[in-house]
């Protein structure tokens, strides 16, 4: 029997890897949001964060179905 979505994200370490890397990337991104300007190495970090971010949920979004 295949588990099914929920139990992936409960026991998979791969899954809460990621899940962690993305919290993680939201945390920067929200020190980032409150500044009231960026300098250009921080937008730069900025776009980077949120392709990862976006890669990330991709991986999870893999794993999830997958388990279906």
């Amino acid at each position: 029997m295949t588990p099914n979505p929920e139990q992936v994200e409960q026991t998979s370490p791969t899954f809460e890897e990621l899940r962690s890397q993305h919290e993680n990337h939201e945390r920067r991104l929200e020190e980032l949001r409150r500044r009231p300007w960026l300098t250009p190495d921080e937008e730069i970090e900025e776009k980077r964060l949120k392709k990862l971010k976006l890669y990330l949920k991709d991986q999870m979004e893999s794993l999830r179905r997958a388990a279906s």
